[in-house]
Parts: structure tokens; C-alpha cells; sequence
């Protein structure tokens, strides 16, 4: 029995190969555009506003690592080609959701909760900064104006408290909500928001639940879109809002809140003293 090793182009490491990629914005969108369809050297100089010296010398660079072919002036990717493109994408793509939780990771659900950072792919994260402390709450209301149902489990205080009105007049309107709290917070809410709360409660559309042991965090589910609250314990702020339409993200999220849902026993008003 034989066995054979196929030999690298050169000494270059696959490391070499990224860096060669990573080292000029235009290598990678020059090689994806040769994926999506063949190309010329003007288009790509029009596409990416490098200099023809240096469109040049990138082809010839990816023609030596066979990752093009050429058919008179057009150039178009080969399977080498698109095969390192679409790691390299997917690389891209997982450094950018890195990025985007990298400084709010620690106010999100934990790995033993089953939320991954995949999870976060595409999302939208919005963090409490210095010239925006409310930009999550702000970004919350925009969602709850866009669905038809709405269900939410957590410490709702930092959350809805900021945006009670607004809640008030989606409830009232026909949205219908349930939200499971603790019973400290739901005591809270009833007693300093008594008009609010009892109009949105009698209208119907409003349920409230309890149950004693409940994430630090809050989940928040609208008809198209899920929402992660992470809170700053020592402010008790709202310090991010996490919100997308991955499957995955949906779906983790409504097992989440069911869990909840099946240990919480209904808000049984206290009866009115005449």
C-alpha cells in the first residue's frame, strides 16, 4: 500500500494565505465577485477603485494559487477559488458577530442556558453607550410597535418601566401580552403603575404570571423577531438589547420561555377593600 503528500504551491502555510487575503480590502471582493460570475480587469478596477497595478498583480497572485481561471479578458473563480472564498466569508462573518457581542457577552445568557454565539449571527445589538443610555430601551419600543403579540419573561422593571406608556397603548390597542415576572417586580409594577396596570388587565389582552426563579436576563418575543435583554446589576440598566430572526435564536427562545411558562401560576388580583 502506498501513500502519497500532496506538496503546498510554496512554503506558504495556510496562515500565509490568510494574510495575504486579509492584507488588502479588495483581494477578498475580488474574489467573490470572480465566484458570483466571471469578470474583466476594468470591471474589477471599476468595482473596487484599486489602481490597474495592483488589480493586476492580485490576479496573478490568485492565478498562481489556481484559484482563477482566465477566457480571454474574463476571469472567473475556480473551485479552489470559491472553496477558500466561501471560508473566508465565513470567517469575516463570524469575526463581525464576535465583534458585535465581544463588549456586551457578559450581560447575555450563559453557554449552560444552550444560547451560542451563532445565535447572535445577523442580530441586531444595541448597547447603552454614554451619548445613548436609552438606545435599548428605544430600540425595544420600535419592535413592540411592529408586532401583533408579545410575550416576556424577566426582570421586565429597566425594560418596560421606561416605556410604560407606549406598553400601555399597544395593550390597549390590541396587542395581546403575557408576561411572566417575579413576584416582587409584579408587586412593584401593580402598585406604582395601578391605572396603567389595571386598564390594560381589564381590557383582556394583558396576562400576567408569576414564577420565583428567573434569569438574570430578560426574553422578549415579538410576532417576526426575539429579543435578549442583558442588565447591568449594579445600575440596573438595561445595558443591551439583542434582537433577530435566526431560526436557531427563535426557536431557543420559545423553548426558553415555555420552561418558564409551565412553572408560573397565574397573578391573582388582591381584592379591592371598599
Amino acid at each position: 500500500m502506498c501513500t502519497f503528500t500532496m506538496l503546498p504551491r510554496t512554503t506558504d502555510t495556510p496562515l500565509d494565505d490568510i494574510e495575504f487575503l486579509a492584507r488588502s480590502d479588495h483581494r477578498v471582493t475580488v474574489l467573490a465577485a470572480l465566484v458570483r460570475r466571471p469578470q474583466s480587469r476594468a470591471d474589477l478596477q471599476t468595482m473596487t477603485a484599486a489602481s490597474t497595478s495592483t488589480i493586476g498583480r492580485t490576479l496573478r497572485e490568485f492565478e498562481d494559487r489556481q484559484w482563477i481561471s482566465k477566457d480571454g479578458h474574463q476571469f472567473e473563480a475556480t473551485q479552489l477559488g470559491a472553496f477558500v472564498a466561501a471560508g473566508i466569508q465565513e470567517l469575516i462573518e463570524r469575526l463581525e458577530t464576535e465583534q458585535a457581542v465581544r463588549d456586551v457577552w457578559q450581560w447575555l445568557p450563559t453557554e449552560a442556558s444552550g444560547f451560542t454565539v451563532e445565535m447572535a449571527s445577523k442580530a441586531v445589538v444595541t448597547d447603552a453607550r454614554a451619548d445613548d443610555p436609552y438606545g435599548p430601551v428605544n430600540r425595544f419600543v420600535s419592535l413592540l410597535r411592529q408586532t401583533d403579540r408579545f410575550r416576556f419573561v424577566g426582570y421586565g422593571v429597566a425594560l418596560l418601566e421606561p416605556c410604560k406608556d407606549e406598553f400601555r397603548r399597544q395593550v390597549l390597542d390590541g396587542m395581546y401580552t403575557e408576561i411572566i415576572d417575579p413576584p416582587s417586580v409584579a408587586k412593584y409594577i401593580l402598585a406604582t403603575y395601578k391605572e396603567h396596570c389595571s386598564e390594560a388587565l381589564e381590557s383582556g389582552n394583558l396576562t400576567v404570571r408569576l414564577h420565583e426563579d428567573l434569569p438574570a436576563y430578560g426574553l422578549s418575543l415579538f410576532d417576526d423577531r426575539i429579543a435578549i435583554s442583558g442588565y447591568n446589576a449594579d445600575s440596573g440598566t438595561v445595558q443591551v438589547l439583542l434582537d433577530t430572526d435566526a431560526p436557531e435564536a427563535r426557536e431557543w427562545t420559545e423553548s426558553m420561555y415555555e420552561s418558564y411558562r409551565r412553572e408560573a401560576r397565574p397573578l391573582t388580583p388582591e381584592p379591592t377593600v371598599e
